[in-house]
């Protein structure tokens, strides 16, 4: 449909939506897509229709939305479907794709149709009643780190991922809207993503990790995402050296994409890589796999592969119950959203589903940030050096802190 009345500049028009989500205390989405330059948004008309339990169907045929699930679904962090009532994408301003009849349709489009002066205050942002999360010590980390070890070289799990949260005060005046546009200018190459709803909160993030894609030519892809390094000043992807430990940890991702297909006796796959690959300052190994939908008979690939892929090896370890076991007993907090996946699913018109790791992420509280970052743990990992990627990986999002 057509915008009504004049056509603002698109950087209003999103804050109009905003503003109007906001007040009306709906669940939305923002986002922008690796490599591009135009913010999307979905916003649901009903905060009750975003409860859910089970994973998207990536389809054509599905509805459409944004997904926004955790680590582990609990009555705490419950899964959430934010269904895209209204889709805009600032490419195309003047078309804002509504898929909603109640009265609450009307009255955005009254909403959007009426000149609204400046208004000093803040957006009323959704914010988190759960308790906020241990945030674990160097010493704590430490020891989980160890402990991990151990549980390796004692043969309980092949790898695991530990994590940790942690608590970063929120600068004066501090605007979410512009930090999500300093994240998009900082890290292009990253799923720049802002989510607010009820229940969950309002979260940032940066991530550079795909968890599942189905793009306008049917084409399914995922990626193997491990070892990270720091980018060093004047130095090229293609110098970076790693270290045993870090190969290691990525081929056991790899590895585990590809038991995935054939536990789904799927044989025509691509398969590239691994190469190093800029996230921001950092530096991560990465094997891409690609399927074309159009020439195998898998139509459900899209919505079996996500399901056997969450919570993935990159951020749980192998063998994943076993893992998710460890972590269950020794990591000491809830990640919540953090590590869980995110983004848009059959995207009016083109279909497409784009869902990331959510990696690089911070949930606002009223007076802070509360930061997520985590590490692979193989049998060579050190506590200091696990201790000190988290801080890299944490300096990423917390740069928007200021």
């Amino acid at each position: 449909m057509s915008w009504p009345g004049p056509i603002p500049a698109a950087s209003e028009q999103l804050f109009q939506l905003l503003t109007f989500g906001l007040q009306q205390q709906l669940p939305v989405a923002a986002w922008r897509l690796p490599g591009t330059e135009h913010v999307q948004l979905c916003l649901s008309l009903s905060a009750e229709a975003a409860l859910t339990g089970l994973p998207p169907a990536l389809s054509p045929e599905a509805p459409a939305g944004f997904a926004f699930f955790p680590f582990r679904d609990s009555d705490h962090n419950p899964a959430l479907f934010l269904p895209a009532d209204i889709y805009w994408h600032a490419e195309q301003p003047d078309q804002l794709h509504l898929d909603a009849t109640d009265s609450r349709a009307s009255q955005l489009l009254a909403f959007l149709a009426t000149e609204h002066a400046a208004d000093p205050a803040p957006l009323p942002w959704h914010l988190s009643t759960q308790p906020v999360p241990h945030t674990a010590t160097q010493a704590e980390y430490f020891q989980l780190v160890e402990t991990g070890v151990e549980a390796i070289r004692h043969g309980q799990v092949v790898k695991v991922v530990s994590s940790r949260a942690a608590r970063r005060p929120l600068p004066a005046h501090f605007d979410v809207l512009r930090a999500f546009s300093d994240l998009c200018a900082r890290y292009p190459r990253a799923f720049v993503s802002l989510v607010s709803a009820p229940g969950a909160g309002t979260w940032l993030g940066a991530s550079p990790e795909v968890l599942v894609e189905i793009d306008e030519q049917g084409i399914f892809r995922t990626m193997a995402l491990a070892g990270t390094q720091a980018l060093a000043p004047g130095a090229l992807p293609h110098h970076a050296i790693w270290r045993q430990k870090e190969i290691e940890e990525q081929a056991l991702v790899a590895r585990y994409i590809v038991s995935c297909f054939k536990q789904l006796r799927l044989r025509e796959y691509d398969e590239t890589g691994p190469r190093t690959v800029v996230a921001g300052q950092l530096l991560h190994l990465r094997t891409d796999f690609a399927v074309n939908l159009r020439q195998v008979p898998f139509p459900t690939l899209g919505t079996d592969m996500l399901r056997l892929l969450h919570p993935t090896s990159a951020v749980g370890g192998m063998p994943k119950q076993a893992a998710l076991s460890f972590l269950q007993q020794h990591e000491g907090y809830d990640r919540a959203y953090y590590s869980g996946f995110l983004g848009p699913v059959n995207l009016p018109q083109s279909g497409v589903s784009r869902l990331f790791v959510n990696l690089r992420c911070l949930q606002l509280r009223s007076q802070e940030a509360v930061l997520y970052a985590g590490t692979g743990l193989t049998a060579d990992s050190d506590p200091e050096r696990e201790w000190q990627e988290t801080e890299m990986k944490l300096s990423t999002i917390g740069a928007v802190l200021r």
